[in-house]
């Protein structure tokens, strides 16, 4: 009798202090999926950080999948660059040793001022510039520079011939070719005054050196 009272009062105590031990103490599966509030795409590399856990660090994959211990009651704080900070708190009252969510962050857009870029430092200088900037010809003075007489010389040094130039000129080629196809070339060593106009200047030539002599 006395051994199953003693039984019973530690199961008593047992139990009090069981509810006594503190939520913190417990482990828990934490995993998710983080993705983007507005398209559904997953966010690659998000850095989770356990605000309850000295600032213990973690960091998604590039599927944005993250899986880690954790307890129940922590603060988890979501970071990644272009998106807003996301905090999640993990319940304190979980019977489970596992708890899974699907963290949305939310894209974080900045709309800076204008800002207008001058290249000059002073008004001076723009002035400077301005007064010495040369101004491009309207289309009346490059047509009057292009039909003048050196442009037009210029071009037509340094402009190849077209096809309807070379046609005519081979055409020309042909016609002289054809005119002069039955003409006969006289071979001068055949030429009997050629013969004799030459051994003339041969005596007049030896008849001066005798001359000379």
């Amino acid at each position: 009798m006395k051994y199953n009272l003693t039984l019973i009062l530690l199961l008593i105590v047992t139990g009090v202090f069981a509810q006594q031990i503190p939520t913190g103490n417990r482990l828990v599966q934490f995993s998710g999926v983080i993705t983007d509030v507005d398209s559904n795409n997953v966010v690659p590399y998000v850095t989770i950080t356990n605000l309850s856990n000295k600032g213990q660090m973690y960091a998604a994959n590039y599927k944005g999948y993250f899986s880690f211990i954790a307890h129940p009651g922590d603060s988890l704080l979501y970071t990644a660059v272009g998106y807003s900070k996301t905090t999640v708190v993990i319940p304190a009252g979980l019977k489970e040793d596992r708890f899974t969510v699907m963290v949305k962050l939310k894209l974080e857009i900045n709309y800076l001022p204008a800002v207008r870029v001058y290249p000059w430092a002073t008004t001076e200088d723009f002035t400077k510039d301005f007064l010495a900037m040369k101004i491009a010809d309207d289309d009346v003075e490059i047509a009057r520079k292009n039909l003048s007489g050196q442009s037009i010389r210029t071009m037509g040094q340094t402009l190849s011939r077209d096809a309807g130039e070379i046609s005519n000129i081979n055409w020309r080629l042909n016609h002289d070719r054809a005119l002069n196809k039955n003409m006969v070339q006289t071979n001068p060593l055949l030429n009997p005054f050629a013969w004799g106009r030459l051994m003339e200047q041969i005596f007049s030539g030896d008849k001066t050196r005798q001359e000379n002599n």
